[in-house]
This record gives C-alpha cells, structure tokens and sequence, in this order.
C-alpha cells in the first residue's frame, strides 16, 4: 500500500466552527452552548456515503478528549459505524495514557509528530481522524494532512472552536468531488495539492 494518508472528516459550519457538532454536553469549553447543532439536519442521504467511506480499510486516529468520549459509546455499538470503529486500530495521540480500555488501542505521545511521520511512511490502511480539534491544529500545522473531508452546515455560530485556528500553514488543495444534499449539507472532499500560488488581475 505504500504511504499511509491521514484523512480528516469534519461537521462545519459556515463559519468554520467545529465544536461539539454532535451533543448539547458533549464539548462545553469557553461556555459554548449550541451544541449538537447538526441534528435539525440530519439526512438519509449520508447514509450511503458515509457507508462508502467506512467500508474501506482503516485505523482511527484520535485525539484524547475524542478517545474519552468514544471509548465508553462505540464499545456497545454495532452496524456501519459501531463495527468497523471497533475492529479498526485506534491511534490515541495523548500526554499521558489516558486509559486505553477500548480494544485495539495503541498511545502516541512524546514527540508525536515524528511518531506519526513515521507511521505515514509504513504500509497500512488510511487513518481517519473524527473529532479531535486539538490535534487536527497539530496536523495542520505540520502538514500532516493529506484529505479534508468536509461537512459544511447552513448555519454560523460566531463563537467556538474552528477547524483552521492559529497555526494552520500555507497550503493549497485540490477538490476531489462535492455534492449538496436536500438539507443543505455540502460536502466537500479536498486533497492536499503544494504551494499557495498568488497573482494579480492587474
């Protein structure tokens, strides 16, 4: 297989906040009180995309808070999501170990950008990263990001957590496909395409 890609999914708003997309308690921070702003549309359409997108090999790779969260839920799950998430290895980047109780669990920590450097170079399947703001800012600002796989909701929040914050590099992408779904979801799918080129319309 060569290289492995990390692949971002990510819920959005118009204005690029990112937080807690799926519960009202499931991410508080900064007093941040609309979440689970994503379920007044939720859409049958999905279904089958994000059927696409589960049924190809992969590994998860989570940050800790997202690890926490999933690791007492997933567990108990079947079905599209439940069963592949639970065969999958999952990559919990951490400080310290946060209690790796959720089978097929390895910790990243220390110098976790080497770490997953190196893991991008072995052969293996794709990893997906759900989740984990705090370190897709990490991915970001290293260039460890080889796909974005954007969800983008009709609405603005002003204030929470956004998916490019401070330390997102320089870097320009190629749209591999999009499509609106009747609730007004885009789905946008970039890949990662070198330099930021400018010009002038002089």
């Amino acid at each position: 297989m060569g290289m492995r890609k990390i692949v971002v999914f990510m819920m959005l708003t118009l204005d690029g906040v990112m937080q807690a997309p799926g519960g009202s308690k499931e991410d508080e921070a900064e007093g941040f009180k609309y979440g689970g702003w994503t379920a007044p549309f939720s859409d049958k359409a999905m279904e089958p995309i994000l059927q696409k997108e589960l049924s190809v090999p992969f590994d998860l790779l989570l940050g800790r808070k997202t690890y926490d969260l999933w690791k007492t839920y997933w567990p108990k799950q079947k079905g599209m999501v439940g069963d592949p998430f639970n065969r999958c290895t999952k990559y919990v980047v951490a400080s310290k170990d946060p209690g790796l109780s959720w089978k097929e669990s390895v910790l990243i920590s220390g110098d976790v950008v080497a770490k997953l450097k190196a893991l991008k170079k072995e052969d293996g399947p794709v990893f997906h990263v759900w989740g984990s703001s705090v370190l897709i800012q990490t991915l970001l600002k290293n260039d460890l990001i080889d796909e974005l796989r954007l969800r983008i909701y009709p609405i603005t929040l002003g204030d929470g957590k956004r998916l490019f914050g401070t330390g997102t590099i320089p870097a320009a992408y190629k749209l591999q496909d999009s499509k609106a779904l009747h609730s007004g979801i885009i789905l946008a799918n970039y890949e990662r395409a070198g330099e930021v080129k400018t010009g002038s319309f002089d």
